[in-house]
């Protein structure tokens, strides 16, 4: 069991509510990772896939109704409401305790309740928080084994602090009527009931790395972020490291593993995370980031040989697909992966491309990090890596420009608080609408937004050598409706400027909204790309920008009294500016 009497008394009284048939307390080991996926291949829940093609790979079919995040019924319990703020779902703590207690009763007869001790980060990193998840899934057990340094040396380091984030799971019925995942900052408490989708039940991940810890690090004064972390070398050897924050479907996990084009010999692309940074100020008055996961839990579909060959090569092994097909030789298989033709769907039915896709749309696969082909050492290292820029982006098919830099930190807060993406046909039935989501967090940021950004705010005091902050948009399309930029391996280009500008080797054309490159700066040797082309991916429509400021400014005044004044004061200066 533990030393360590709060966790002791915490998972008894859970026992007692819960009323599980045995108690488990997880190590990490080998031989218990095993013996759970020989009870889930005898149960049904798991399937293993071909052991010649893929080694030590299983299928996990969820239950239909149960297969993403469930962002209304996920809640922020702080006691006032303006605390959580309009970007959340808010619950009275008193209340939603009451709520949980009464879901929770019994709810683990006749099954096993698990103990997961386990570390956000590496274990020996002062950057790193702890956490124990109590759960009745095994399903939930094996991903967290992958996704966090999970067992033994994580309650060691629990024991040793005696500080730790209190995770309850179970799967209840599995009815979506009777399902809420509650986060009591205050308390460091998760609950979630009713699901067991890897979003809503691994309560390390979401709950646990965004929600919680943007309170927590609020607090504590760090930054805990829905970015990826990754090192850029150079040929001589010199590398930087960049922190990136993209809403969905704008590239994040390509962008973390990608490949350098055939341009730019001698360049390597290092990954040290595809989803979450912890950030904090070093001595030396840099901001120095861990990734807080241990692995990989990426969307399936689309990923290919074109589009991520990193991640694709990865698969192959010791991992875990949760709702995609199958080929009638036992591989996984999802829409946009190769030419194969699957046999059964996602359901586990006869695959027929007219009525059902053979993966869910957001079908997964958990995979360690060490998979990765890219894979840096350097996630481990317990001080992290200093971070040298910052990157905003989103899905914006006009106005916004390929690449600015901001004027200022403050400035490239405004940044990052108006970003903003609009919605594709095939996702939500409508084209072109923005909606914003500021800094990629507004279903992750566990407080009001307008502390959150007064908090980013204050990092003028907290660190003497901020990163420089930039915006991107790899998505600007011509008047015929196609990219104008071709993305993927050749958004090194882009990365490449970011470094010079770090290192201050180029100029940059001061205009209202930012400063943009120098045309001649942007290397696009071997791009079907003219001058015209690039002089339109970064032009600044004044006109069109005025009307920008004004959207912003009316999002931005939802959060009332408690928006930070150097926000506006940042957006009055751009509006003068383009007006002039």
């Amino acid at each position: 069991m533990t030393s360590n009497e709060v966790l002791r008394q915490w998972v008894a009284e859970v026992g007692e509510l819960t009323r599980p048939d045995r108690i488990h307390w997880c190590t990490g080991s080998t031989e218990e990772n095993q013996q759970l996926i020989e009870a889930m291949l005898d149960s049904g829940a798991f399937l293993e896939l071909n052991k010649k093609t893929h080694p030590a790979c299983y299928l996990h079919r969820s239950d239909q109704d149960d297969v993403a995040r469930v962002e209304h019924v996920t809640f922020i319990c702080t006691s006032q409401r303006d605390d959580a703020g309009p970007n959340n779902h808010w619950m009275d703590p008193a209340a939603a305790k009451a709520k949980m207690n009464g879901l929770f009763e019994g709810c683990m007869q006749g099954r096993t309740l698990y103990v997961i001790p386990y570390c956000m980060g590496p274990i020996d990193s002062p950057l790193s928080r702890c956490g124990v998840e109590i759960t009745d899934s095994p399903y939930v057990v094996v991903n967290m084994r992958m996704m966090t340094r999970m067992g033994s040396a994580a309650l060691a380091r629990i024991e040793r602090e005696d500080g730790f984030v209190r995770g309850l799971h179970s799967i209840g019925e599995l009815d979506p009527e009777r399902r809420f995942i509650m986060h009591f900052p205050a308390d460091r408490m998760i609950q979630s009931f009713g699901s067991g989708y890897g979003g809503n039940a691994l309560l390390g991940k979401k709950c646990h790395a965004l929600r919680i810890a943007s309170a927590q690090a609020r607090t504590e004064g760090w930054l805990a972020e829905h970015m990826l972390i990754v090192g850029i070398e150079n040929p001589q050897g010199e590398i930087h490291y960049i922190a990136a924050a993209f809403p969905s479907a704008c590239g994040k996990t390509n962008l973390a593993m990608l490949i350098p084009p055939a341009e730019y010999e001698g360049w390597k692309v290092w990954t040290v995370g595809d989803d979450i940074c912890w950030m904090q100020p070093g001595e030396d008055g840099r901001l120095w980031a861990i990734n807080p996961e241990a692995g990989f839990f990426g969307v399936a579909p689309g990923t290919s040989e074109n589009t991520n060959p990193n991640a694709l090569a990865m698969l192959n092994e010791d991992a875990i697909f949760t709702n995609v097909g199958v080929t009638a030789d036992n591989q996984p298989w999802w829409e946009g992966k190769d030419d194969d033709v699957p046999v059964t769907d996602w359901k586990g039915k006869p695959f027929n491309a007219e009525v059902n896709p053979a993966a869910h749309p957001n079908s997964r696969f958990t995979v360690p990090m060490r998979r990765c082909p890219s894979y840096s050492e350097q996630a481990e290292a317990p001080r992290g890596v200093p971070i040298s820029a910052i990157v905003f982006g989103g899905r914006r098919e006009r106005l916004v420009p390929l690449l600015m830099e901001s004027k200022s930190w403050q400035h490239g807060v405004l940044l990052g608080a108006a970003m903003a993406s609009e919605t594709t046909a095939a996702a939500t039935g409508a084209v072109g609408v923005v909606r914003r989501d500021p800094m990629a967090m507004k279903p992750f940021c566990g407080y009001n937004f307008a502390d959150y950004w007064q908090h980013w705010l204050s990092f003028t005091d907290r660190a003497s050598q901020l990163p420089r902050i930039f915006h991107v948009n790899w998505f600007r399309k011509n008047d015929d409706g196609y990219f104008m930029w071709p993305g993927f391996g050749d958004n090194m280009r882009v990365l490449e400027w970011v470094i010079k500008r770090c290192k201050g080797e180029v100029d940059v054309c001061e205009t209202a909204i930012g400063q943009l490159p120098l045309a001649a700066d942007i290397n696009i040797n071997g791009l079907d790309i003219d001058s015209v082309t690039l002089g339109t991916l970064l032009e600044v429509d004044a006109s069109a920008w005025l009307d920008e400021t004004g959207q912003i400014r009316e999002y931005l005044g939802q959060y009332g009294d408690r928006l930070p004044h150097q926000l506006l004061a940042e957006l009055d200066k751009v509006a003068v500016s383009l007006q002039a």
